[in-house]
């Protein structure tokens, strides 16, 4: 097995409950860069102790998918790059099967597992000779990337802090004539939404809300112009409002605050500010 070509990247932000067993689904003979987005020396002291093929680059701040994952994917000496979320799980013949299209030189920018969510285990996939689905777009939590072809096109954008940045790159690499697979024969199991310890959950609610709408503003902005975006957008504009003032009504403090940062995220890409909302502990 070629475990020597291919580096996983995995961004990390207080994962501390779900890495290890993300860590522990990889064979230890690949090597494992881990950015975690704070100063915790403790955590990479730990991880590094533990696993002899994990580096882990403290940020010092938190710099979110898109410039986290670019951080990791720069320290990248192989010429292939898994990007996994911490909330991931890798089935046992999943990296075999990856190499399966190498060996068998398929031109590909990126390949993902067919199973894009935890919950679609539910449905039974249809088994041909062929478990190559060519698509648009692959979700970012799990992304084999064939680093040779991003050469002149780049990686995440950095406006991005969460949300969409894989959508964008995947539209770059297709309007430059690169392919995109889905393999059915990659499992890798995904609990979404879950790579944070569950004592911040709600705060970290809080971030994605504001940077969900964010995001859709400058996305669309991005492909469609600053006006259609802004027609788009302005449903869930008035409906953060009407909404925010609904809650407040009923002092439910928690459903005020999610769609005030709604309503704020989208002010924000409106008015052109950058993605600055962080979480707060």
């Amino acid at each position: 097995m070629s475990y020597n070509k291919l580096t996983i990247v995995i961004n990390t932000f207080k994962s501390d409950e779900k890495i290890f067993s993300c860590i522990e689904s990889i064979d230890q003979n690949i090597k494992i860069i881990i950015v975690e987005n704070s100063d915790n020396s403790e955590f990479k002291n730990n991880l590094e102790n533990k696993y002899k093929n994990v580096t882990c680059y403290l940020t010092n701040e938190n710099l979110g998918y898109a410039k986290g994952n670019n951080l990791g994917l720069s320290k990248v000496k192989t010429n292939y790059a898994l990007i996994l979320n911490p909330d991931t799980f890798l089935k046992e013949d999943a990296i075999e099967n990856f190499f399966k299209n190498v060996k068998n030189s398929l031109d590909f920018a990126i390949i993902g597992p067919a199973i894009q969510e935890k919950k679609d285990r539910l449905n039974q996939f249809i088994k041909d000779e062929n478990n190559l689905i060519e698509v648009d777009y692959v979700k970012g939590f799990a992304m084999f990337l064939n680093l040779p072809q991003f050469e002149r096109i780049g990686f995440f954008d950095e406006n991005f802090f969460i949300y969409l940045e894989e959508i964008d790159l995947c539209k770059r690499l297709k309007k430059n004539g690169k392919r995109i697979f889905l393999d059915r024969s990659i499992i890798i199991d995904h609990l979404g939404a879950s790579s944070h310890n569950k004592s911040i959950d709600f705060q970290m609610n809080l971030s994605r809300n504001w940077h969900w709408m964010w995001s859709t503003f400058y996305f669309k902005k991005k492909y469609k112009g600053y006006l259609i975006a802004l027609f788009e957008v302005l449903p869930k504009l008035l409906s953060s409002v009407v909404k925010f003032l609904f809650f407040s009504l009923f002092n439910n403090k928690e459903k005020r605050k999610i769609y005030y940062q709604r309503f704020s995220g989208l002010i924000n890409s409106i008015s052109g500010k950058q993605s600055w909302y962080r979480p707060k502990f």
